[in-house]
């Protein structure tokens, strides 16, 4: 008999691209892994897990394990939003364990193994991507999807496993879990922590059940591999996206605005790398209410759509584009529109100086902006704003919009991590010059 379980993913997450391969669980041809894992109360003498690459189609891979207690397969895909898990099957857990279902027979649930541990409650995804610092998720797992999680990247620290004769330095996850109606749902639910290296994968897991007293407690660890740690990009985050963020921002231009703008953004919702942002009026000369959807994915940090309602008393020159009525043509109104025209992503997923990127025609973006230019990151620099004095990265876009000088220019972007963005210049083709600067930040 064999334990199975599938799930439909397409309209859940998107495929990602082949570039998207994601180095926190590398899958070439030929790697391998061996794990020893135990459980405190129901496997207590050490099980000896040795797992390969069986198959790799596009962006999805099937691994395959074997060892003294069973044998299985599991799939996974790399998706813009990372890590998911599409399907497994096994020979059942021992009849110690814990029933992970409702009902005994058929229980396609297990956790008699490394991978099961790795993937419980936590499917779509496993692991969220770009792994930056205050990520955090939400998922479920689980044959029926009735194991409920909450992942929350804590940082990067050394570790001592036995496959790696030196610490190695690697991404911990913390995990709680819930499972509720299955016959052994205090041993599916608790809390689990998942170390992972990038160029390697998951080194080490521990899962603290929920119960009694004498509540178990499964760890695994890789004791050999033929994969080599590899140095991570940074975890940095420029744009977060968290829940309750709040940023307030002053804009002025030279020509058209020279009284004084104050608005204030807050993250109204979050989930799962995706966001909207509320904006309001608190002063000056535009009363706006209004709100933007961004998400962070493996290719970056993109703005999904905008809308407000807007009474202002600044005259700004037009903009396009041109292709479009009039009546749908663009305005610039706060500080996220001069942040997000033109192009995007507004960042990559971990920016670096020297990358750039650029319009093309036909796109989402030509059709709703009407602009040609390209985005460079720059450098790093310090900067002081009313906010602080932070050290930046500094983003700059070339735009040009054909017919329209104000919406033709050049914009540079400073943001901060931790903080999003900090401040923003604008020099129109029309020789005015947008300025929006940080108030204050929590």
């Amino acid at each position: 008999m064999f334990v199975r379980a599938a799930v439909v993913l397409a309209a859940l997450v998107a495929p990602a691209p082949a570039s998207a391969a994601s180095a926190w669980f590398p899958h070439p041809e030929g790697a391998t892994w061996t794990y020893e894992w135990t459980d405190s109360v129901y496997a207590t003498t050490p099980t000896e897990e040795r797992v390969t690459v069986k198959e790799q189609l596009a962006t999805s891979f099937q691994l395959e394990w074997i060892s003294g207690a069973g044998s299985g397969t599991m799939g996974f895909q790399e998706s813009t939003a990372g890590l998911v898990n599409t399907n497994w099957q096994s020979t059942p857990a021992p009849q110690s364990f814990p029933v992970l279902c409702d009902v005994a027979p058929r229980c396609a649930n297990s956790l008699a193994g490394t991978l099961y541990n790795v993937i419980w409650g936590s499917r779509v995804p496993v692991l969220a991507e770009p792994l930056l610092h205050g990520t955090s998720w939400s998922s479920r797992g689980g044959a029926d999807g009735s194991v409920t999680s909450r992942s929350q990247y804590v940082g990067r620290e050394y570790l001592t496993v036995p496959a790696f004769a030196t610490p190695v330095r690697a991404a911990k996850v913390r995990t709680e879990i819930v499972q509720a109606g299955a016959l052994g749902d205090p041993y599916g639910s608790g809390v689990r922590f998942v170390w992972w290296v990038y160029g390697v994968g998951p080194v080490k897991v521990v899962f603290e059940h929920a119960g009694g007293t004498n509540a178990a407690v499964t760890t695994a660890t890789l004791i050999s591999t033929n994969q080599s740690p590899a140095i991570p990009p940074t975890d940095a985050n420029y744009f977060p996206l968290a829940q309750g963020r709040r940023l307030r921002y002053r804009w002025t231009n030279t020509k058209h605005m020279t009284t004084p703008s104050v608005q204030s953004f807050v993250v109204g919702a979050s989930a799962n790398n995706t966001a909207r942002f509320d904006v309001r009026h608190i002063s000056g000369p535009i009363r706006i209410a209004g709100s933007y959807g961004f998400s962070l994915r493996t290719d970056g940090t993109t703005n999904n759509w905008a809308n407000s309602r807007v009474a202002s008393l600044s005259r700004f020159p037009p903009i396009g584009p041109r292709f479009v009525p009039k009546a749908r043509r663009l305005h610039f109104f706060t500080p996220f529109d001069l942040m997000t025209y033109g192009l995007n992503p507004i960042l990559p997923a971990t920016p670096t100086a020297g990358q750039r990127w650029r319009v093309t025609a036909p796109s989402r973006d030509y059709s709703v902006y009407g602009v040609t230019g390209t985005t460079t990151i720059v450098s790093t620099r310090r900067v002081k704003v009313p906010a602080g004095t932070f050290q930046a990265l500094v983003v700059r876009s070339t735009l040009r919009q054909a017919g329209f000088r104000f919406g033709s220019g050049m914009r540079t972007s400073y943001f901060a991590p931790d903080v999003g963005l900090v401040k923003l210049v604008f020099r129109h083709g029309d020789g005015s010059i947008s300025t929006a600067v940080l108030l204050s930040s929590r």
